[in-house]
């Protein structure tokens, strides 16, 4: 009975939002929440999921198998596949989040990207920043969860860790493979990274 009244419940939801102007590829596969609420000219790919307490914007797209809850969609933000926005998030006018990005309790600025394979946690990201595939920010201690400030213009190479706290200054560049420990300033190149080793004519030993 229970799983009867849930999809009587779904049909519904679905049937509000198709009305209100929201275009569903698969209706049947997208889930809602009764406080779910949506705005004008939205797409919403299958095998989405809203949980409770979501409020998307205008003219925004979310792609399949993306989970929000608990978060706050601007206008003209795409999100997903394979996205997951936790609770207390904020996404910006014209920011993405690509696939595979999970974001918590983070502010991701005015048309900033987080395209792939990506960890943002108790973080303020600005405007304008690229954030490279593989970066995460390393929130958690052990003890206390540590917040992490990314400024307006700064771009952030590909599989960069971020230990908060911690502070990346306007218009900084992170290079790619590196743990960043101390603030950066503006302006500025940091990176960590070891020097290359390369072994001329070097022979792989036989099994």
């Amino acid at each position: 009975m229970k799983q009867l009244n849930f999809q009587k419940k779904q049909d519904i939801l679905r049937s509000k939002f198709l009305r209100s102007g929201v275009k569903m590829i698969g209706p049947d596969t997208v889930y809602f929440s009764s406080d779910t609420k949506i705005g004008k000219n939205v797409t919403i790919e299958p095998f989405v999921v809203f949980g409770s307490n979501v409020k998307v914007g205008n003219n925004v797209i979310i792609k399949s198998f993306s989970h929000l809850e608990d978060c706050k969609i601007e206008n003209k933000v795409v999100i997903g596949p394979y996205a997951r926005i936790r609770p207390k998030t904020t996404l910006k006018e014209g920011s993405k989040i690509g696939n595979f990005v999970e974001i918590k309790k983070s502010i991701i600025g005015k048309k900033s990207k987080v395209n792939h394979l990506t960890y943002i946690g108790d973080t303020k990201i600005g405007k304008d920043v690229n954030v490279g595939a593989g970066t995460i920010t390393c929130n958690y201690d052990g003890v206390k969860k540590r917040k992490t400030i990314i400024k307006d213009n700064v771009f952030i190479g590909s599989n960069s860790s971020l230990v908060a706290p911690v502070t990346l200054n306007k218009k900084s560049v992170i290079g790619a493979g590196s743990v960043i420990t101390k603030s950066v300033k503006s302006k500025s190149l940091a990176l960590t990274r070891a020097a290359q080793t390369e072994v001329l004519n070097y022979k792989r030993k036989n099994k």
